[in-house]
């Protein structure tokens, strides 16, 4: 069975001897802040209000992720197209995803899980976009 790829809600966890499924009820874009506060052992707040900044989500590695424009960086998922960043404390901001996350996976899963890497062709910051030079 191919390995799948990461997900936020699959990647952020709580750490044993804690159930399994005890944050089963936070949404996946929210999850990082739990996990976060529990591996730094500080009380963190996800901040409460949205920004009027989009970030497009990729995959590297074999994980979904957003990129924060201070240089961070974490696991998302398509279940929850939001991100807030946790170094920087920017606001939520909104995640896109490919129309069709699922068939974006399928499409990797011939590769090796470090391997898998996907960037939205209409992300700017893609390495493999094609530059437009216009005429002037």
């Amino acid at each position: 069975m191919p390995v799948p790829v990461v997900r936020a809600e699959t990647f952020y966890t709580p750490p044993p001897p804690q159930p399994a499924d005890l944050w089963a009820d936070v949404p996946a874009a929210e999850r990082v802040w739990s996990w976060y506060e529990v591996r730094m052992g500080r009380r963190v707040t996800p901040p409460q209000d949205t920004v009027d900044e989009v970030y497009f989500a990729r995959i590297n590695q074999n994980r979904w992720i957003a990129d924060c424009s201070c240089g961070s960086a974490a696991v998302v998922s398509p279940t929850d197209p939001r991100y807030a960043c946790t170094e920087c404390g920017w606001g939520w901001c909104t995640l896109v995803f490919p129309d069709d996350p699922a068939a974006v996976e399928a499409s990797l899963l011939g590769l090796r899980p470090n391997l898998r890497n996907w960037w939205n062709p209409l992300d700017p910051r893609n390495p493999d976009a094609t530059t437009v030079v216009s005429a002037s």
